[in-house]
């Protein structure tokens, strides 16, 4: 009969090797795609920047072959009949007509286009990214291209550090677990011996264990009455419980924080590093990127300050200060703010412009101003906000809610799964029904897809 490891070894080391190859497999393509995307979205910001600096006087041949000396990325100007105007890697006048070309037929119809595909001009296979631009007397397509060879190069040596890592982290795994299992079979020995001898009616005075609670708690019990093992295996149960909850609620908060964060920090070092490494970039452009960057520092202020009311929300720590409040006024603030936002967006307030109620004004108007600003987000329309004596309604037409969403979006760090309704860091309709709840208000949801949503205060005066 096989000893504990022996099983172990057995049992575990054939799965231990398919999820590793399993792994890497996903990993493999996870990495490919990635990269692939990557490199469109690199050629298409590429060619956005061209774009801005080319015009009619434009030679288009001598820019070409300028940007293929200093980037390494092959560039070709198309006009809209297929002609080409500019090639950094080959005599234009050899080229056929580009007009049928699987990516320029994409940006002729959307404005930007992408392929894989093999080059009979190089004898190569390429991703292309083209991209449409209009000039007072023509259209013309900025094509750009990177070697596939290069990236599948990249990809492999990429892939291989990561798989590297991955089978070092399966040894030190498998290694642990083995010891791990060996350390199991001594203490599973000696309770073994303990029970034997208490068969043979040998009874010693007691068997200790500090291996693992779990191991302590069944040398203990051994010498206890069953009452007591019960009452144990309860207890342990429900800490199990909590703390699988616990970490499954640490686990929503960072994956919330890290996705609402992660894209104005790319943006910042997106552009930081532009502006650092190319002195002689445009000076509109720069300006441009200057106010990316400082957009994105004010979006990260914002997510900042949203989970610091959270945080004092929810632990009780924030004062309110009740004072009659008029709810046009405070209807009216929020609107002048957001208007700055959304200056191209109507919004209109109706109803009551005399109701007083007795609030915190500031509080109430960080609740209207959320619900304002989420059904600018998810609507194009005008958005309206109607006052009366039992409720402050705000009223969209936007892409609405799933029924089966609309009990879970006020939970806190809830997202809905669906790009139609994104709650940002899920705190914004959390925050509102904290206020709310302060003020001992409700709030009402009303929606249908693709019709509109209402949210409705209802006032408890």
């Amino acid at each position: 009969m096989l000893k504990l490891h022996q099983i172990y070894l057995k049992k575990l080391l054939p799965p231990f090797i398919i999820l590793f190859i399993i792994i890497g497999a996903v990993v493999h393509y996870a990495i490919k795609q990635i990269y692939i995307s990557q490199t469109k979205e690199e050629l298409n910001s590429y060619a956005k920047l061209i774009s801005l600096q080319i015009d009619k006087k434009t030679d288009f041949d001598k820019l070409a072959k300028k940007i293929k000396k200093v980037d390494h990325i092959r560039v070709t100007f198309i006009r809209d009949d297929g002609l080409v105007l500019g090639e950094s890697n080959k005599d234009k006048s050899d080229m056929d007509n580009h007009k049928s070309r699987p990516e320029i037929i994409q940006a002729r119809k959307n404005g930007f286009g992408s392929s894989i595909r093999h080059s009979l001009a190089l004898d190569k296979n390429l991703i292309y990214v083209a991209k449409k631009v209009k000039l007072k007397n023509q259209i013309i397509y900025i094509r750009m291209a990177k070697f596939i060879k290069k990236i599948k190069t990249q990809i492999f040596y990429l892939g291989l550090k990561i798989l590297s890592i991955l089978l070092l982290f399966f040894i030190v795994v498998f290694y642990k677990l083995y010891r791990v299992n060996q350390t199991l079979e001594k203490e599973v020995d000696k309770i073994s011996k303990f029970l034997v001898a208490l068969t043979k009616k040998k009874k010693p005075n007691y068997i200790k264990s500090s291996f693992s609670k779990e191991f302590y708690d069944i040398t203990t019990l051994l010498t206890k009455v069953a009452l007591v093992l019960a009452k144990r295996d309860k207890q342990k149960a429900k800490y199990t419980k909590k703390l699988k909850l616990l970490n499954n609620q640490k686990d929503e908060i960072l994956s919330a924080i890290s996705h609402e964060f992660k894209n104005p920090i790319t943006v910042i070092n997106g552009y930081s590093q532009t502006l650092l490494e190319d002195k002689d970039l445009n000076e509109d452009i720069r300006i441009k990127f200057l106010q990316k960057i400082y957009a994105s520092g004010n979006r990260l202020t914002e997510l900042i300050d949203t989970l610091r009311l959270a945080l004092k929300l929810d632990s009780d720590k924030i004062k309110l200060t009740f004072a009659p409040c008029n709810v046009y006024e405070i209807a009216k603030d929020a609107v002048q703010n957001l208007s700055q936002i959304y200056n191209d967006r109507e919004i209109e307030i109706k109803g009551r412009k005399d109701l007083v109620i007795k609030a915190d004004r500031v509080l109430l108007g960080v609740a209207i101003t959320n619900l304002i600003e989420n059904a600018l987000k998810y609507s194009e329309d005008k958005v309206e906000v109607i006052i009366s004596d039992e409720a402050i309604t705000i009223k969209d037409r936007g892409v609405g809610i799933d029924e089966k969403e609309l009990k879970n979006i006020t939970k806190k760090f809830y997202r809905v799964s669906k790009n139609s309704w994104d709650n940002s860091l899920g705190l914004g309709l959390s925050i509102v029904t904290n206020i709310l709840n302060l003020h001992k208000f409700n709030l009402t949801i009303k929606s249908q897809k693709n019709e509109g949503s209402e949210f409705s205060i209802i006032l408890d005066q």
